[in-house]
């Protein structure tokens, strides 16, 4: 009869990413800020290191909570890497969504910044380009139902003054990059360090809130900052200046300044890094933005260990 090793072995082999998951984080360490507010959460028997590595992996493999349970209970590769015996009992679907709750967006955003700190030490960020966008989160694709029960209620129409009113994500509005692209929901605000394509911060906003006014909370504090047309403002180069920046914006066609030879290199640099946002979710798992910023920042901590995964191997020793 095999052994509960060598089964999760067969499971694993010596190069699985979770193995370098595993070895490119003390995810003990990691959660040390979580053990508190962990001692009063509902279900009895698991560790909060085993939760929140069944939290990362969910994201990771992008299940929904009724899949993370099953996968949990029946993959060996997950159950090994999250840390059950082959013979334990692993959580209910429900364990997953008073987890999420329980941690809350603003402290999965402190585990956000330990991990980008701990791939920094590693030599994963170089601090010297950045490239900053936005990009759509669709929270419901039509509101007709919801358009027709405001004109009935006398509203002109169902724009973002009233839609609050009627959908069922109270955050929630209308954002338009064009004509042609305009979307419900939210606003993903990213900054991507150009070394490897990690993401050095995030945010969320509802979708009408114009990308510039965002760029002050996740500016870098050094380096060029690469930017497309949307940022080609003074309020967006303030931001840039006053955090130690400088501005690649792409410039607008009516701008004095734009160099047109220019704006074609920094429009060049940054092409690599605009498909980050097709790595990451365009809708929503949850409604409201405190739950939003919470699927956001997990989907971009999943994002940059899958990345490290396979660059450590070449470029760094874990610790």
């Amino acid at each position: 009869m095999e052994t509960e090793e060598e089964i999760f072995n067969q499971a694993l082999g010596e190069d699985h990413p979770f193995r370098k998951l595993n070895e490119t984080l003390n995810f003990e360490i990691l959660v040390e800020p979580l053990r508190e507010l962990y001692s009063i959460l509902g279900q009895h028997g698991v560790p909060v290191t085993k939760g929140f590595k069944c939290l990362l992996l969910q994201f990771w493999e992008d299940y929904s909570d009724r899949q993370m349970e099953k996968a949990v209970r029946e993959n060996f590769a997950i159950r090994w890497f999250c840390g059950f015996s082959i013979s334990e009992d692993t959580p209910s679907y429900s364990y997953f969504c008073k987890l999420r709750a329980r941690i809350g967006a603003e402290r999965i955003a402190e585990i956000l910044n330990t991990v980008n700190q701990e791939l920094r030490d590693q030599g994963l960020f170089g601090n010297v380009f950045h490239f900053v966008d936005a990009s759509s989160l669709i929270s419901k694709m039509a509101l007709w139902e919801e358009r027709d029960q405001a004109i009935k209620d006398g509203e002109e129409k169902l724009n973002n003054a009233v839609v609050s009113k009627y959908a069922k994500d109270k955050d929630a509005k209308w954002g338009a990059k064009s004509k042609n692209n305009i979307w419900f929901g939210f606003k993903r605000h990213v900054t991507v360090d150009m070394r490897h394509g990690l993401i050095e911060k995030t945010t969320v906003t509802p979708a009408n809130v114009p990308d510039f006014k965002v760029l002050d909370g996740i500016c870098p504090e050094q380096g060029m900052v690469f930017m497309d047309k949307l940022y080609d403002c003074s309020l967006a180069d303030e931001a840039i200046q006053a955090n130690g920046c400088v501005a690649g914006t792409i410039r607008k066609k009516n701008n004095q300044s734009k160099n047109p030879e220019l704006d074609k290199w920094r429009s060049k640099v940054r092409m690599p890094f605009e498909g980050t946002f097709n790595r990451l979710s365009k809708r929503t798992r949850y409604r409201g933005l405190p739950k939003v910023m919470f699927q956001n920042i997990m989907e971009v901590i999943s994002y940059n260990l899958k990345k490290a995964v396979v660059i450590l191997p070449t470029t760094a020793v874990p610790t």
